[in-house]
């Protein structure tokens, strides 16, 4: 039984061996491709060995082929829809809490370069004053 593979095309395989990194499906009777351990599943997966078994009947998507060695990235995760992402809740309080700290900081802000104007005055009356000094 020949399947005809290219890529993009969704194919029946059978697991015959599994790796830390990912699993090997047999295609048919001549070919065989790799899942890679991202390709397993939507998420993270930590261990290949919760999501697969050697023997398993797999779907898998034809991802990419290599002419020269022959090798075939496949993905059963492309074959499964995404699971919905859940709802994010309303953000009403963040964007004034923002604001009010944004106002405070300019508050600030004023505060420093009022005190920063003081304290060049007084350096520079300071100065002047030894000024005077060295002078007499």
């Amino acid at each position: 039984m020949s399947v005809q593979v290219e890529v993009g095309s969704v194919v029946e395989g059978k697991v015959t061996g599994i790796k830390p990194f990912g699993a090997f499906v047999a295609i048919d009777g001549e070919k065989q491709g790799l899942v890679h351990i991202s390709q397993v599943a939507h998420g993270f997966v930590k261990d290949i060995n919760e999501h697969l078994s050697v023997g398993d009947q797999v779907k898998v998507k034809v991802m990419s082929i290599d002419e020269e060695s022959g090798k075939i990235s496949l993905s059963i995760r492309e074959t499964v829809p995404a699971p919905e992402k859940p709802a994010r809740p309303a953000r009403s309080e963040k964007p004034r809490k923002v604001e009010a700290k944004h106002q405070e900081k300019s508050q600030g802000f004023n505060t420093l370069e009022e005190k920063l104007k003081g304290w060049l005055k007084q350096s520079n009356e300071i100065q002047a004053d030894l000024n005077k000094r060295i002078k007499k």
